[in-house]
């Protein structure tokens, strides 16, 4: 055994399935099979006296299920995990436990191949990130002249002590310069030092940086779902987990945006997501 491979538990209380989880990690030497369990408090105890770096886990085991077993786990002592049930209907709760992966019985290899693809790309990550020095803090840059708007934007207060909130927005468009409610705006991208705001089907490049668009928004209309995208929170109609800790969000208008783990947990408390 080489300290690269990943240590795997396997979790079901069907032997059979634990037959085929098997025969699918065959074709990943990287991955170790350490032990096999039945149950949910059973998995609890291999978990702290082996220690796995990854669990093929059944959600729905006698005792306790997968998403309690995980609840009572540590956080120091939580593997990567790849979720392997018979029922789609737990993709969400699936997304909230941090899976990589949710994989439908039967196995199908190409799709399994793919999850242990993102379990490997994770466990680099991991481990470089362990090896890694902590890297000497960088010194602070001057700050950089903040880029001027092409009109003056009209703002409306928000609670007391704080600033107002943007209520209009004027942005060029050619050689005029229009005037845009709040309320029109579906999303707004960055583009380096300038933002490209997508209202009405018309986008408009605008010169301001996201960050400082965003401060002005007011946060009860507007989430921040990425590092280069603000979205209004109206204009928001699904939620697709992708189970590699970003998820898709669909607007109304059919427009396909990605949601980082970073900005997750805001995300989920802004559109009441369980």
């Amino acid at each position: 055994m080489t300290a690269d491979r990943i240590r795997c538990l396997l979790v079901d209380d069907e032997v059979l399935a634990r037959l085929a989880m098997r025969q699918a990690l065959a074709a990943h030497p990287e991955i170790e099979i350490v032990g096999e369990c039945g149950q949910g408090v059973e998995a609890a105890q291999a978990i702290r006296v082996l220690r796995p770096g990854l669990l093929l886990l059944d959600i729905q085991m006698p005792g306790m299920d997968a998403f309690e077993l995980l609840r009572a786990l540590p956080p120091e002592e939580a593997p990567l995990v790849v979720l392997v049930t018979a029922f789609d209907e737990h993709a969400l709760q699936a997304f909230d436990a941090r899976a990589i992966d949710y994989l439908l019985k039967p196995l199908d290899q190409d799709r399994f191949d793919a999850a242990m693809e993102r379990v490997k790309a994770q466990w680099r990550g991991r481990r470089a990130a362990a090896l890694s020095p902590m890297p000497a803090m960088p010194p602070i840059p001057p700050p950089l002249p903040l880029p001027s708007p092409a009109a003056p934007a009209d703002r409306v207060a928000p609670p007391p002590g704080g600033a107002p909130y943007l209520q209009r927005l004027s942005v060029r468009k050619a050689e005029h310069i229009v005037v845009l409610r709040v309320e029109e705006i579906d999303w707004i991208h960055a583009e380096g030092n300038y933002v490209r705001i997508h209202a009405g089907g018309a986008s408009y490049l605008h010169r301001e940086t996201l960050g400082r668009l965003a401060a002005g928004l007011d946060p009860a209309r507007f989430l921040r779902i990425h590092r280069g995208t603000v979205v209004t929170l109206d204009r928001v109609r699904e939620i697709h987990p992708l189970f590699y800790g970003d998820c898709q969000v669909i607007l109304q208008d059919g427009t396909r945006l990605t949601l980082s783990r970073r900005f997750r947990d805001r995300a989920r408390q802004a559109l009441g997501l369980h």
